[in-house]
């Protein structure tokens, strides 16, 4: 990791000083994401509640420019102007290279079929065994550590090879002895909990982003 990486590591600590003693794990996790997007993989993200709308919003940051633009390569924009003419000309401009990100929150068909005909605590878990594949990344939201939905779906996840990575607090609960690596920050309120994750998943955006885009 670079050094434009290690600042914007060392930016967040100098933010949120709580959040220091993690530096070395949210790099982890970075390398790890770089890793699965340059071996063609993607990312799954579930949660419940507040930490619901954190997976979405952790998806909308990678599958879109967040802080750089994401030009298309050039192959594909003269594709798109070749088999499109004028509109393909709107499309090569406007368009924007994705990280491919799923939030297993946005299935509302799925999730309630399968709530309903089988058990609502495997609604994550029967998701990461549709989309997921070796080599694929799952970040796990949990405030407490211990939603039954995100501890299934990271055994589900694992099972498959996937590499688990957890964001909890109040010291992790299930989620410290499962997850490959653990985001556990300290605090103890949910709402706090959450204060902490957004500024964290931010930077792990930020470093993936800047790993593979230019300014």
């Amino acid at each position: 990791m670079g050094k434009l990486q290690e600042d914007l590591v060392e930016e967040l600590a100098g933010r949120y000083p709580e959040l220091d003693f993690l530096k070395e794990s949210i790099k982890a996790a970075a390398k790890a994401i770089i890793r699965c997007y340059e071996n063609g993989g993607k990312i799954l993200v579930c949660g419940n509640g507040g930490s619901a709308a954190d997976s979405e919003h952790i998806v909308g940051e990678l599958m879109k420019g967040f802080i750089k633009k994401r030009p298309l390569k050039e192959d594909l924009r003269q594709n798109l102007i070749n088999t499109g003419g004028a509109l393909g000309g709107i499309l090569a401009e406007k368009l924007q290279t994705a990280l491919p990100a799923i939030s297993l929150v946005s299935q509302p068909a799925l999730s309630t079929a399968f709530a309903n005909d089988v058990d609502p605590e495997l609604v994550f878990a029967q998701q990461v065994l549709g989309y997921g594949k070796k080599g694929d990344v799952l970040i796990a939201l949990s405030t407490s550590g211990n939603s039954k939905n995100v501890i299934n779906a990271i055994y589900t996840a694992k099972a498959l090879g996937m590499v688990t990575i957890g964001l909890t607090g109040k010291g992790g609960g299930r989620m410290k002895s499962v997850c490959d690596i653990l985001l556990d920050v300290p605090a103890e309120q949910t709402h706090r909990v959450q204060e902490l994750h957004l500024p964290i998943y931010h930077t792990l955006c930020m470093l993936v982003e800047g790993y593979f885009f230019d300014d």
